[in-house]
Order: structure tokens, then C-alpha cells, then sequence
């Protein structure tokens, strides 16, 4: 009898590594499961200095991890996850560098598209969130490409921040919301129905106030709850300017390795430490 290839091992192994983890998961699931999983994706570049690779290699290495975890994610039933891919304060590296992970991206949301891609395979809705005008056109068109092309999925739902930050986020928000509420008193007042409506201690006209809800109505992020967990790799406990407005009552995880390095394991201690977390996140949510 021939003895199998080499290869033929390798996808006997890979396929009993693949039924040991959806086991363990099965397993995981038994409690709650976090419903929002945000990654902030740090290292990239120290992962390429570190392995000694060409310019761009961590990216491409930062992307297959980012593919793993979205598997492992979907897999384990979480329904958003958010990813902090590019942020405005990104254009101010140097233009070479800009301008090749902007290839890299929009490559990669090009194969976003295809029939074997695991938004495909999962069913999952894509949003590019941000302040999408400062993209070049390229990116733009692709990013709008695939929000078309998977506006039809709802099984789960992935948004990519790019070109975005927060304070950008709520400010864009908040002129918004102004604008909103500018546009209903001039309606009134052209009615006629408007006058004194903005006149000092009239507490029947606090509805025309700018509320907390007014504003969160407008937020790139309105796409997605709050989330309970925000991932950021090389052992930083920085935000950096993400989801500043929706992460207070969320656990942050920030493992020491670079974001190329991500594995299984760190997703696993992550939502076990949400799980034990779970009553005091709830009652100071409450309070």
C-alpha cells in the first residue's frame, strides 16, 4: 500500500484541528457569547522588522490573522465584529507606505467579492466606516462595491473603520445632529408654528435640544451596539481614537503579541474573561 503524501497529512491534521476547535467552541458557547468584538490591529509593522521581511509582508501576514479570527468569530457565533484597519492619522506616514497598504486594501476587499470569501461563506454583511471621502477613488469604488454586493447577507455583520477616528466620528455627529434640528425649527417657523421656540426657560420646547440620541443617530459606528470586547494586539491598553463614544461599559484585552501573531488562544481567554466578567459589566450598565 502507498503511504499517503505529505500533503494528504497535512489536511488530515488540518481538518481534525479544524473539528477539535469547533468542539471547544460548541463547548465555549454554553455561556453567553459576546455579541461585539472590535480588534484593534497593532504590529504590523514591528512584525515585519522582527522576522526580517520586506516592506508590506506584515500586512499581508496581519491580513491572514485577520481572516483566522473572523473564522474563529463567526464560528464561535459572534454576530458584529469591528476592526480598526486605517486611521486618519495613518496619511501622515510616509506616502510610499500609504500608498502600498492602500493597494494591499484594496485588493483585499476586491477578493472580498468572491464566492469563496468568508463574508460568503458566513453570510456576513459588510460596512466601511469612516470618513470615507478622504480615501482615493479606487478604494472608495471597491469599498462601495462590496456594501452592495453584500447588503443581502444577515447572518452576521463585519465593520472595517478606515479612514477613522473618533473625535471625527462624533464631530461629523454632532454638526449632523445641529444641522437636524435646525432644519425642524426652520420648518416650524416657516409654518408659523415656531415662534419662541427657542426662547430662554421654555422647557416645552427641550425636545429641539440636541440629545445624546440625537447624536448617536449619526455616528459612522450607528451600524453596529456597543461593543463588549475590544482586542488590541503588542500589549498596548491604548484606544488610539476608536469607538471612543461606544466602549465604555466593554472589556479591553491587550495581549502581548504583534497582530500577525494573533492566534485561537487569545480569542478563547478573551470571551472566557468576558464570561466570568459578565454580571459586573451588566450591573454598571444598568446603573
Amino acid at each position: 500500500m502507498d503511504k499517503p503524501s505529505s500533503s494528504q497529512g497535512t489536511s488530515m491534521i488540518g481538518n481534525w484541528l479544524c473539528f477539535l476547535r469547533k468542539c471547544f467552541l460548541c463547548v465555549l458557547s454554553i455561556a453567553p457569547i459576546p455579541n461585539h468584538i472590535a480588534f484593534i490591529m497593532d504590529g504590523n509593522r514591528r512584525y515585519t522588522k522582527k522576522q526580517n521581511l520586506i516592506d508590506g509582508a506584515g500586512h499581508r501576514a496581519g491580513f491572514s490573522a485577520l481572516m483566522s479570527m473572523l473564522r474563529y468569530s463567526y464560528e464561535l457565533g459572534v454576530m458584529y465584529v469591528t476592526i480598526y484597519a486605517f486611521s486618519i492619522d495613518n496619511f501622515k506616514r510616509c506616502p510610499e507606505e500609504v500608498q502600498s497598504i492602500m493597494d494591499l486594501m484594496q485588493e483585499k476587499i476586491e477578493g472580498l467579492l468572491q464566492e469563496e470569501s468568508i463574508v460568503n461563506q458566513h453570510g456576513v454583511r459588510v460596512y466601511f466606516v469612516g470618513n470615507l471621502k478622504l480615501l482615493s477613488e479606487p478604494v472608495r469604488l471597491a469599498a462601495e462595491r462590496a456594501m452592495e454586493a453584500t447588503a443581502g447577507n444577515s447572518k452576521a455583520v463585519l465593520s472595517i473603520c478606515i479612514a477613522y477616528t473618533s473625535t471625527d466620528e462624533i464631530a461629523h455627529a454632532v454638526q449632523e445632529s445641529c444641522k437636524e434640528k435646525l432644519d425642524e425649527i426652520k420648518l416650524l417657523d416657516e409654518s408659523g408654528a415656531g415662534y419662541g421656540l427657542i426662547g430662554p426657560g421654555e422647557n416645552k420646547n427641550r425636545e429641539h435640544i440636541v440629545g445624546v440620541k440625537d447624536v448617536e443617530k449619526y455616528l459612522y459606528m450607528a451600524v453596529a451596539p456597543d461593543p463588549d470586547i475590544i482586542i488590541r494586539t503588542s500589549g498596548e491598553t491604548r484606544l488610539s481614537n476608536f469607538l471612543l463614544w461606544q466602549s465604555a461599559y466593554c472589556i479591553l484585552y491587550s495581549p502581548s503579541v504583534l497582530w500577525p501573531e494573533i492566534g485561537f488562544r487569545h480569542l478563547v481567554w478573551t470571551v472566557l474573561d468576558f464570561q466570568r466578567n459578565l454580571f459586573y459589566l451588566k450591573g454598571k450598565k444598568q446603573a
